[in-house]
């Protein structure tokens, strides 16, 4: 039997790469795979290179490793597309997406999910994907794409609506990782945690969130939950909270009676209660860590100096496992064996009372014959209403995309929450004409403004 061929586009995030490729590794039936590795910075390339053969050598496997700067010879022949990269880096398009709205008065955490900083980023981001999904109609048209980049959902809409043939499922760790901050704050192990979660990217929740017995059978927790943060015990700080509490979620528990996936950092520019103009009070009642991003950027690229050193000057490299879908979904096409992972897919109804054709993330039985979404059914109404606010910036973002009408990622920003909280409409078309202007070639052409602002 051959071995995988798993093409990796965007391997110069080099400590993702490390994670995801030595997940893949650790896997029997994967262990000799060949490994194309893809980036367009030829430094950073030859540095995952470089840690990817050191995690053959450190874990004594068969796998192959090759390197290109041309994705489309990356594709060739591949079986899996693991798709991980910024367009823009965060220089100069993140620092754009933050400094400009703030101009306006518009503060922002994360912004690159919903808002104008994610409707940017989708404009930046989605063309590209298009340009891999066309390629691999080509050159591995039965190949599954690992899809591992933000804006999540738009990128997963705007894929099945231009390339629907494309077999594609959007990955993100925050189902799975909040699991696990909620079993750590509540002082359960998380493998007696039982869950189950459905709605977008960053804005599912746990229908369910459980914790089995002794005698096989399982409580719920929500009460737990609900009691500990009204006494002011949840959540708890550790270092991954320590900047960035949770309690805008815990806050949301309290008034819908559910739990959100994504962190308290994302989720309050989701919505328009936290981030207010002259309510200082409520970012700090609630810990709201504005700039976020940015300052995770930076620190991410300092640390980066010290660990590239390290990969360097080391023999072997420590493999621990990451918790990412990829390598369950590899291990369980190539295999046969099941695996259960969330998800983001087009719709098709798993979720009733969502459009059919927007990013669901959802949990998917994964085996050889493919990934298979899980059928919901109707979330509860009060969920829906909150998941609708933010699909219709995500519709609009894909239907500028798919038509290159430029009137559309007008219209998104107009139904973006927070933005519509904070700007009258002719303060957000100015924002969004001085976005487009600042992107410039980062952008299709079509969305580029050609003169003054787009105000009315």
């Amino acid at each position: 039997m051959r071995n995988p061929r798993i093409a990796f586009i965007g391997a110069g995030s080099t400590v993702f790469m490390k994670n995801i490729i030595g997940d893949v590794l650790q896997r029997p039936a994967l262990r000799d795979a060949t490994i194309a590795l893809m980036d367009i910075n030829r430094e950073r390339l030859e540095e995952s290179e470089l840690v990817a053969g050191k995690l053959i050598r450190s874990l004594g496997t068969g796998a192959t490793v090759e390197t290109h700067m041309d994705h489309r010879r990356a594709l060739a022949g591949a079986d899996f597309v693991v798709v991980a990269f910024q367009i823009g880096g965060f220089e100069p398009c993140t620092v754009t997406d933050f400094e400009v709205p703030k101009k306006y008065g518009l503060r922002q955490t994360i912004a690159d999910t919903l808002g104008v900083g994610g409707i940017m980023r989708g404009l930046r981001t989605v063309p590209h994907l298009w340009k891999i999904c066309a390629d691999m109609m080509e050159v591995c048209p039965e190949a599954i794409m690992l899809q591992y980049v933000n804006p999540m959902a738009i990128n997963t809409w705007a894929i099945a609506e231009k390339f629907p043939e494309i077999r594609q499922v959007g990955l993100c760790h925050s189902v799975q990782g909040t699991a696990w901050e909620l079993a750590r704050d509540l002082d359960i192990p998380y493998s007696e945690i039982r869950y189950r979660a459905a709605g977008i990217n960053h804005m599912a929740f746990y229908l369910r969130f459980e914790h089995r017995q002794p005698d096989g059978s399982y409580r719920d927790l929500y009460p737990e939950l609900l009691r500990g943060y009204r006494e002011g015990r949840f959540p708890k700080p550790s270092h991954w909270n320590e900047r960035c509490p949770n309690k805008v979620r815990y806050e949301m528990l309290t008034r819908l009676g559910y739990f959100v996936t994504e962190s308290s950092e994302h989720f309050a520019e989701y919505t328009p209660y936290f981030i207010k103009e002259g309510r200082e009070d409520l970012i700090e009642k609630f810990g709201i860590p504005l700039d976020e991003y940015p300052k995770r950027c930076i620190e991410q690229i300092e640390r980066w100096k010290d660990q590239a050193a390290a990969y360097r000057d080391a023999d072997t490299i420590e493999v621990k496992e990451s918790h990412e879908y990829a390598s369950s979904i590899i291990n369980s096409v190539w295999t046969g064996e099941p695996s259960v992972i969330y998800g983001n897919v087009r719709n098709n109804g798993c979720i009733t009372s969502l459009p059919e054709n927007c990013a669901a993330e959802v949990p998917c039985l994964v085996d050889a014959s493919g990934i298979q979404p899980t059928h919901i059914g109707a979330l509860p109404p009060q969920l829906t209403a909150l998941m609708r606010t933010n699909i219709n910036v995500q519709e609009l973002t894909v239907a500028a995309l798919m038509t290159e009408n430029v009137e559309h990622i007008y219209h998104a920003a107009m139904m973006d929450p927070h933005t519509a909280a904070e700007l009258d409409l002719d303060q957000i078309w100015a924002l969004t004409s001085d976005l487009l202007a600042a992107h410039g070639d980062w952008i299709p052409d079509w969305a580029r403004p050609a003169g003054k602002s787009r105000a009315a």
